[in-house]
């Protein structure tokens, strides 16, 4: 059984920088400590997204310490670009990333023993968990989800529009994902947008102070021991010209929540909430038939390999001394866990996952 100093778990933007950090303060790659990939090849998450997402669209990826990004472009995938920025980051950092191979459970009866889908086992000093959550997609209970005859994916499933040619579909969330999914479905089906609440639509665009303070509403919310709120609750979606003319032409209106799914259609629970911009629910008791049901209902952390180490408290969150830090375990750290779940916070999750690890080997 082989033993590393460290061991990161995942190769996406958070375990590369984590990576990359450690060997720029002395550690050996391979050799002191190993990444490990659960995916076939480079790209992190990004290698799993639609077609249609290109760098552009997504606005920009973050640089990976010492290494630029690629400039954003609207025409090459954001799946084949960022696939090639870190393929090239992980050769030139010689960062040995091993994969394809999945932690499947992390004990601690003296060291780190990590069991791994290969049937291998590994021991460490230290381990750097950058498993992200796209492996994790949360879609709610509705009563009679599992009866229903059509179609369900979730935004993870989604590769290409033409895919729902002639389909009637539910499209379910409130973020960004279901409004640019709501758009480039129009083109080839009809759709009907339902979420539990009136659209946050917020006025301000994006820039660093907005990332910010986003950031700064995670942060309060995980430093006070609860669950990592989602996305779509602490960011709003931006009020850009297409969005608006989407909701003027009555596509981006949202006809309130679902309460019940049957064989072939869903039934509109109503609302108390009173008609605003992009929110107009249909009366309790609406029945739509629908072909499929696209659950845009976000993800949570990919954390089930970390179950045996009981991180969580009472009320399901982790209690940290700081960004990557559990109080439970401070030699396990969690870089892109809370705040740092974003291309903003991932790269500096992994520095500061990395300055802690070399801190708890000294």
């Amino acid at each position: 059984m082989s033993h590393l100093r460290v061991v990161v778990i995942g190769a996406g933007q958070a375990g590369l920088a984590a990576g990359q950090q450690l060997a720029h303060r002395g550690l050996i790659p391979g050799t002191d400590f190993l990444i490990l990939d659960a995916n076939s090849g480079p790209g992190g998450a990004w290698r799993h997204r639609w077609d249609s997402l290109t760098l552009g669209a997504a606005h920009h990826i973050a640089d990976l310490p010492g290494m630029a990004a690629p400039l954003a472009d609207d025409h090459t995938p954001a799946s084949v670009a960022v696939a090639r920025y870190y393929e090239a980051y992980e050769q030139q950092f010689n960062l040995h990333v091993r994969r394809p191979v999945k932690v499947t459970s992390v004990t601690m009866p003296d060291n780190f023993h990590l069991s791994l889908s290969d049937g291998t086992e590994l021991t460490a000093d230290v381990v750097i968990s950058a498993t992200g959550t796209w492996d994790s997609p949360f879609i709610p209970y509705v009563p009679g989800i599992d009866a229903f005859q059509g179609r369900q994916l979730h935004t993870r499933d989604f590769k290409n529009a033409t895919d729902f040619a002639g389909q009637r579909t539910l499209v379910v969330g409130g973020g960004l994902s279901a409004i640019q999914f709501l758009l480039q479905l129009e083109k080839v089906t009809d759709t009907v947008w339902t979420t539990r609440r009136p659209p946050e639509w917020r006025r301000e665009g994006i820039s660093p102070e907005w990332g910010r303070t986003v950031e700064n509403r995670v942060r309060s919310h995980v430093f006070a021991g609860e669950p990592p709120r989602s996305v779509v609750a602490s960011t709003g979606i931006p009020a850009r010209p297409e969005y608006r003319a989407g909701v003027e032409r009555g596509l981006l209106i949202s006809r309130g929540m679902i309460s019940h799914i049957s064989p072939t259609a869903v039934t509109f629970q109503g609302s108390d909430s009173p008609a605003a911009y992009g929110w107009d629910p249909f009366p309790a008791g609406t029945e739509v038939e629908v072909d499929t049901i696209f659950w845009n209902t976000g993800f949570r952390h990919s954390l089930n390999h970390l179950a045996p180490l009981q991180l969580r408290n009472s009320r399901g969150g982790i209690d940290m001394i700081d960004e990557v830090t559990p109080l439970r375990n401070p030699r396990l750290l969690l870089a892109g866990y809370g705040s740092t779940a974003s291309t903003v916070g991932a790269t500096r999750a992994g520095r500061l996952a990395a300055k802690r690890a070399i801190g708890e080997l000294q």
